[in-house]
């Protein structure tokens, strides 16, 4: 378990507020966006970094624009003997973005991006069914979707 020294206060987390929606914000934007002096903030990003705070700085890419417009999640079923590898497999897959261990009638939920309906009933049909380990899946094509950015709380 990761064992974590100190508190966080206001100031870090307007620094990870900042970094959630725009991690390629330069250090002296970031200071003039939370009015903070621009080697405070260095040195917070750092710390929080080192801290486990942060995990890493990434891209988002907007997937659509690259014509993955079909995304579904499949709800799938395990054999418990062959529940790694065949997560491990599902993973391999180029059409795979997530999977996810969870409670309830799934044992877990596989989130999966296509061209087409064709190429998601393809990764379906003819590549996650067919893994050794897969008893059982059932697809949830996804209509629309609205996020939200996480909203943390500072607690004194």
């Amino acid at each position: 378990m990761l064992k974590v020294l100190g508190k966080i206060d206001e100031i870090d987390m307007n620094i990870l507020k900042e970094l959630i929606n725009d991690a390629s914000l330069s250090v002296p934007k970031l200071s003039k966006k939370i009015n903070v002096n621009s080697s405070v903030v260095y040195s917070r990003i750092k710390r929080l970094t080192k801290r486990g705070f942060i995990k890493r700085f990434t891209v988002e890419v907007n997937e659509d624009l690259l014509g993955y417009n079909v995304t579904a999640i499949i709800g799938a079923n395990l054999n418990s003997k062959y529940r790694k590898d065949a997560i491990d497999e599902v993973l391999g897959l180029a059409s795979v973005r997530e999977v996810t261990e969870v409670t309830g009638r799934f044992d877990v939920m596989i989130t999966v991006r296509s061209k087409t309906l064709d190429g998601l009933h393809d990764a379906i049909a003819n590549k996650i069914a067919l893994i050794n380990g897969i008893t059982h899946t059932e697809t949830f094509v996804e209509m629309a979707q609205k996020r939200t950015e996480p909203k943390y709380v500072v607690r004194s």
